[in-house]
């Protein structure tokens, strides 16, 4: 995947905040004190969200089967009717009006917007309408955090002839992340990170996950969320934590922080 770069990622501190569609229906008064503190700190915010639950119950509505191949959302031409227009015209809108309500200054952004997820097919056979991101426009993103507005990010990437496309939430994140120098990408699940032994753990680095996963103590969901934040992390971003709404949980660097 090609880019546009960030003329502003090294001069800026920057974190993305992947939310994910469970956590976009309750987000607590903690989450918006810590995210005002991290605007404090000195950090450009952008955010990015999915929005299944949303997206499950219109599809059940209208009778839409759906289902997923190796955590991809098939995506018939039926189904990316439902996805965009439940991301882009209920799920974005939503959040952006209690960011906003929060006193955070933030505007709803897609794919399409000033070209800012520019797509090709991933997979048409296999996957139907969802997309693999082959270039990020971040002047947009250069412009709003410059002016301390919040961008918030659906996730629905535009083909060049037009198409909205579905793409995996943690997807758009950590490609965003990246395009944009990132410093942190936050990814807000429904539980306080990586639990080992009834604890959660504050550090984590890719060698203890793997042997974690060996030994059976992360199992389930977790599982491929921790190796797509190990992915991430190879690919450049310094720091991947996998948080709750309270915007805390586990640090994973692929050196053990100083405690």
């Amino acid at each position: 995947m090609t880019t546009s770069k960030s003329t502003q990622a090294t001069a800026h501190k920057r974190i993305v905040i992947k939310l994910g569609g469970s956590t976009l229906e309750g987000l607590n008064d903690a989450f918006f004190s810590n995210f005002k503190t991290l605007q404090e700190e000195g950090y450009e915010v952008i955010i990015t969200h999915g929005g299944g639950p949303a997206i499950n119950r219109e599809l059940e509505k209208r009778e839409i089967p759906t289902e997923k191949i190796n955590g991809i959302r098939v995506t018939n031409e039926e189904a990316i009717e439902v996805v965009q227009s439940t991301l882009v015209g209920l799920v974005n809108p939503m959040l952006v009006h209690d960011l906003n309500r929060a006193g955070i200054h933030a505007i709803g952004l897609n794919g399409f917007d000033m070209n800012l997820l520019q797509c090709e097919l991933l997979d048409y056979e296999t996957y139907g309408y969802v997309g693999e991101i082959k270039k990020i426009n971040t002047h947009i993103i250069d412009i709003l955090t410059a002016n301390q507005i919040v961008p918030v990010v659906s996730c629905i990437g535009a083909s060049e002839e037009g198409q909205g496309l579905n793409i995996n939430g943690d997807t758009v994140a950590s490609e965003i992340a990246l395009a944009v120098g990132a410093e942190r990408l936050l990814l807000v699940t429904d539980v306080s990170g990586i639990r080992i032994g009834g604890e959660y753990q504050k550090q984590a680095t890719p060698e203890q996950i793997h042997q974690w996963i060996e030994e059976g103590e992360i199992t389930g969901g977790m599982i491929p969320k921790v190796e797509g934040a190990i992915r991430v992390l190879n690919a450049g971003i310094p720091k991947v934590e996998i948080v709750d709404d309270t915007l805390t949980g586990t640090t994973i660097t692929s050196k053990e922080l100083v405690k």
